[in-house]
């Protein structure tokens, strides 16, 4: 019998995976984020670390935990963990690749579609009472049909952005990419551009790369001052990619049409950001993976990997796979 951690409630199928191979769970039920202390205080009394949520594993939290046998991320994104120390310490680290693709492209989908008709604002109006005298010209929306999509990051998530959109909008699609996306560009017509020449083309521009130093705080107010006017900015991958500052400065004078965004920085959102009240922006709670459907996959990956790390076992998908070469 091992010992397991989690670091959020999860349902009682997941734990039972668990427990049905003798394993002991404790699980963290209160409704607010472990301190790196507490994170410290029971991983030193587990085998396994089964993390849900974003609380940061970074080296202190790593080497007062060096006896972990695997740290199961259940989220695709392991930006808030050291790797490499995880790695010199011989610890395996997974993540759940692949089952939240088409569930965070249709946030962007969704997101996109709201900014180009002021759909939340207009809600929000309607909530205030200013559903009252027709006025034609007014707070009007954009068309979406046969406008280009630029992808930043075509990936499986930024794939099914895009043909999401070429099918439902008959949108051209240019992407930025390291390399060519053969499978976008022979299913799609996809068309990888230079990242000036995205900024430049594209009518609505969504972010779908993964976070490094290369990419953080890419779109900022030089990126933004390339864009249409027209532009729409779409953020579904992590808030830190875009400056928050300049966006509002932006959108503020209409150097960009509008954002759709369900990653910020920090995350929660202040409820005081100029953002939420603006007509031209869409912002969601960071819900890309939020169906039912989708978290369960999630978990479900999560669990083979906590069970072939306490197995000894190499596990099924691994992000550091080197830690097997020490």
């Amino acid at each position: 019998m091992m010992n397991i951690f989690i670091t959020r409630e999860v349902p009682a199928i997941i734990k039972q995976s668990l427990t049905d191979q003798g394993h002991r769970l404790f699980e963290w039920t209160e409704k607010r984020d472990l301190t790196p202390d507490e994170l410290i205080q029971y991983a030193k009394d587990s085998d396994a670390l089964f993390s849900v949520g974003g609380h940061a594993i970074d080296s202190h939290v790593l080497a007062a935990c060096d006896h972990l046998r695997v740290i199961a991320l259940c989220s695709v994104g392991y930006d808030h963990v050291d790797v490499a120390t995880a790695t010199r310490l011989g610890i395996p680290i997974g993540n759940t690749p692949g089952v939240l693709s088409k569930a965070t492209a249709d946030t962007a989908f969704l997101l996109m579609q709201n900014v180009a008709r002021k759909a939340i604002h207009k809600h929000k109006e309607i909530l205030r009472g200013n559903w009252e005298f027709f006025d034609p010209m007014v707070d009007l929306g954009i068309d979406l049909q046969g406008k280009t999509l630029g992808i930043y990051g075509l990936g499986r998530i930024g794939y099914e952005m895009a043909k999401s959109c070429r099918y439902a909008f008959n949108m051209p699609v240019i992407y930025h990419n390291r390399g060519h996306n053969e499978e976008a560009e022979q299913d799609l017509d996809a068309r990888r551009v230079s990242f000036e020449e995205l900024l430049e083309q594209s009518d609505v521009l969504s972010v779908h790369a993964n976070l490094s130093d290369q990419t953080q705080g890419i779109f900022n107010r030089d990126a933004f001052s390339r864009m249409k006017a027209s532009a729409i900015f779409i953020n579904t991958a992590r808030g830190s990619m875009h400056n928050e500052e300049d966006l509002r400065t932006a959108l503020e004078n209409g150097v960009i049409w509008g954002a759709g965004l369900d990653v910020t920085n920090p995350e929660p959102m202040a409820p005081d950001n100029p953002l939420l009240n603006m007509p031209n922006v869409a912002i969601l709670p960071h819900i890309g993976s939020a169906t039912v459907e989708t978290r369960m996959k999630m978990m479900q990956l999560t669990v083979e990997n906590v069970l072939a790390g306490l197995r000894g076992d190499k596990l099924p998908y691994c992000v550091n796979p080197e830690v097997y070469n020490h």
